[in-house]
């Protein structure tokens, strides 16, 4: 069977849930620069499905072709969410990554609310969502809405790949502007990640603002 594939939305459809949300997290991992969370919902159950892959698996121009298909595709809903270094370092990269997916959804559900008929199903913000695809094995907290969490969701289910991509561009995008800031960390190479070249000029000039002080930035204490 070919992977990402809409299996696990269309189990969701067949219960007349409608209202379904695929969510993944971009750059846990690097030592600098935000966390970012996208959130994809299929709006129809007619949707043309088509090919896509978890964005680790994909090149920079990959990424950025279906970007632009994904977030002008009539029938799907995008949201995306950011948290930042300082707030990574103040609460841990696993809380900010939460964080950053419910930020994913009020955004998308703000989408929603402009284009849909549909009553909010509660006073919260996220009255419309009607279900939660996670990629991971965790749950959001302080969320009314039903989960489910599959491990590598982002390799198995389409929504969850797609939220994979948007968050990626989003969060590389980013990096590239702090590129113009900070050109001599060389954001716009490795976007953050501790790869060696990244560890060398963190050593030569230290550290910068956009760096997360609560990871092992190799500095000699």
């Amino acid at each position: 069977m070919f992977y990402p594939n809409l299996k696990e939305e269309k189990k969701l459809w067949k219960k007349r849930i409608k209202c379904a949300v695929g969510l993944d997290e971009a750059c846990r991992g690097p030592l600098a620069g935000p966390v970012a969370a996208g959130a994809i919902m299929i709006k129809t159950k007619s949707f043309s499905f088509f090919p896509i892959r978890d964005s680790k698996k994909l090149s920079a121009k990959k990424r950025e072709y279906f970007f632009k298909i994904i977030t002008k595709h009539p029938e799907l809903e995008w949201g995306i969410g950011i948290v930042s270094e300082k707030t990574i370092d103040r609460i841990n990269i696993f809380e900010a990554t939460k964080l950053a997916m419910k930020k994913a959804l009020i955004d998308l559900e703000k989408k929603l609310k402009k284009g849909s008929p549909k009553k909010s199903r509660g006073a919260g913000p996220l009255g419309l969502i009607d279900f939660l695809i996670l990629d991971g094995n965790f749950k959001l907290d302080n969320v009314n809405i039903s989960q489910k969490s599959i491990i590598k969701a982002d390799e198995k289910v389409f929504s969850c790949a797609a939220a994979s991509i948007i968050a990626k561009v989003t969060r590389d995008r980013i990096m590239e502007k702090y590129h113009k800031k900070y050109p001599v960390y060389r954001f716009n190479e490795h976007k953050g990640y501790p790869t060696k070249l990244h560890f060398k000029l963190i050593k030569k000039y230290g550290s910068c603002p956009i760096h997360r002080k609560s990871f092992r930035l190799g500095l000699a204490k």
